[in-house]
């Protein structure tokens, strides 16, 4: 349900106002959108690693919405294989997000699929929506309806 709910979410993405900030302070909406695309992998790491490192990170920009959303349903392709086939005793196991040697946090991995794969999520993609609502752009249903959108979202199993 949430990777739909996002999907819809992506699919508002103004392309001709990439460089939206709300503030100063704030990540330009391009790069928003693409890190609530890119927080799916998350799930892949969980599973299949012990950590991820960011050191050699490199942010990716996209020009297009075909392009980002094709992003997206790889990155959420990969994750529903992943954890189609995981052990559920990984999750008991430590997992760590670090950038080269220094260490950014240890978690348990069920601990770290609710707070930084879930919560991460759904935090980003309420600012999101925040973007979208200053740019005047449709705001998807999310749990139920929005303002713009008096879509009922069905809660349905992922499959």
């Amino acid at each position: 349900m949430e990777a739909a709910v996002t999907r819809r979410f992506l699919e508002h993405v103004p392309f001709d106002r990439l460089e939206f900030q709300p503030t100063e302070k704030s990540e330009p909406l391009g790069r928003l959108a693409v890190h609530v695309a890119e927080i799916v992998a998350w799930w892949t790491a969980v599973c299949e690693a012990d950590r991820l490192d960011f050191t050699h990170f490199q942010p990716r920009v996209f020009t297009s919405s075909t392009d980002l959303l094709s992003y997206f349903d790889s990155l959420l392709a990969d994750a529903k294989r992943a954890l189609a086939v995981v052990d559920d005793a990984q999750f008991s196991k430590p997992w760590s997000m670090t950038h080269g040697g220094e260490v950014l946090f240890t978690l348990p991995k069920k601990q770290v699929a609710r707070l930084f794969c879930m919560n991460h999520l759904v935090h980003h993609r309420s600012q999101l929506g925040m973007y979208l609502r200053l740019l005047g752009v449709v705001v998807p249903a999310t749990y139920g309806p929005s303002a713009d959108d008096d879509s009922v979202i069905l809660i349905k199993p992922m499959v």
